[in-house]
């Protein structure tokens, strides 16, 4: 019985600590909403705290960002921009270092380069601030399926048509799920010429854009109907996280081969071999993920929000 009042105590203070964390309520409008008492709030909280629930952090505003992103390359060995809250007077994290992203682009992007491209808010948020190119020669093309039965979002047409559209190219789509129901459909997909190019296309870019997903819920990729409840829990307790919508442990490799045979794109050893692989990934819950990639080399360039390179600074 004990046992049982424990559970739904913490259960409580869980919930009392991400309206109060995260949502920024009162403890008074967390009174209202709970139904308990306000000094009962209080009580939870101070568990929360108590139990490991809720991790404060003390982020000291003198750490410069450079100085976060050269303790960084010391630690990982890759190159490492930690963009500055409020970067060009950019407000929100994400497009803060989506603007950075996208300036920092077009100071890498050299004639006849291919640029591969992931999917997600994340990508979105470069690509919707890359200002027009003059750089010629330049092609554009997808490294991982884009397409869902899903309402979602995934931000992939879009975000690979703005990038050509900078480029005055024209983008190579893999018009494709991402992952398939079955190994054998996808290998029969992948020899048809036309994927065949596009996939030759994907490994022949020197520069690669993408992001990191972790493995909650409410992770875009579990919300896009590629998995069933029995695969989605094996990968919430196995993985960390997914790159190219490739599930991995913290060290950055596979943890279930069956899904990652049905997985179309590009395979994340390749990523070793970019001129530029560069990862952009902004919120706290990145920070394993982030890590993984970084462990096993498939990144040599990430872009970060500040509160995350400190996080992983701390790893």
């Amino acid at each position: 019985m004990a046992e049982i009042r424990d559970i739904t105590k913490l259960k409580q203070s869980l919930r009392v600590a991400e309206l109060y964390f995260q949502d920024n309520l009162s403890q008074i409008e967390i009174s209202d909403k709970v139904g308990v008492s306000r000094p009962t709030v209080s009580r939870l909280l101070q568990y929360a705290k108590d139990n490991g629930l809720v991790k404060i952090e003390i982020v000291n505003p003198l750490v410069d960002s450079q100085v976060l992103a050269q303790q960084l390359t010391e630690k990982y060995g890759a190159e490492f921009h930690v963009v500055p809250n409020n970067y060009a007077g950019v407000t929100n994290p994400q497009d803060s270092v989506g603007k950075y992203t996208a300036d920092f682009i077009s100071t890498i992007v050299e004639p006849g380069d291919i640029i591969g491209i992931g999917w997600g808010s994340t990508i979105h948020s470069v690509t919707k601030q890359l200002e027009e190119q003059d750089v010629s020669g330049i092609r554009v093309v997808q490294l991982k399926g884009s397409i869902s039965h899903s309402q979602e979002k995934t931000w992939a047409y879009e975000s690979v048509n703005e990038l050509a559209q900078a480029y005055h190219t024209r983008p190579e789509y893999l018009p494709l799920p991402v992952i398939f129901d079955n190994k054998v459909t996808k290998d029969m997909v992948e020899s048809d010429c036309h994927i065949k190019h596009i996939l030759d296309l994907g490994r022949q870019a020197n520069v690669a854009l993408f992001t990191v997903g972790t493995v909650r819920s409410e992770a875009l990729i579990f919300q896009l109907g590629y998995f069933n409840e029995q695969e989605k829990a094996q990968l919430q307790k196995d993985a960390i996280g997914d790159i190219f919508s490739r599930f991995v442990d913290g060290n950055g490799q596979i943890v279930n081969s069956q899904i990652d045979e049905r997985t179309i794109g590009i395979q994340l050893n390749e990523l070793k071999s970019k001129r530029y692989a560069i990862l952009v990934a902004t919120g706290n819950r990145k920070v394993a993920a982030v890590h993984a990639a970084l462990t096993a080399h498939y990144t040599n360039c990430a872009i970060l929000d500040q509160s995350l390179a400190q996080l992983l600074l701390d790893y």
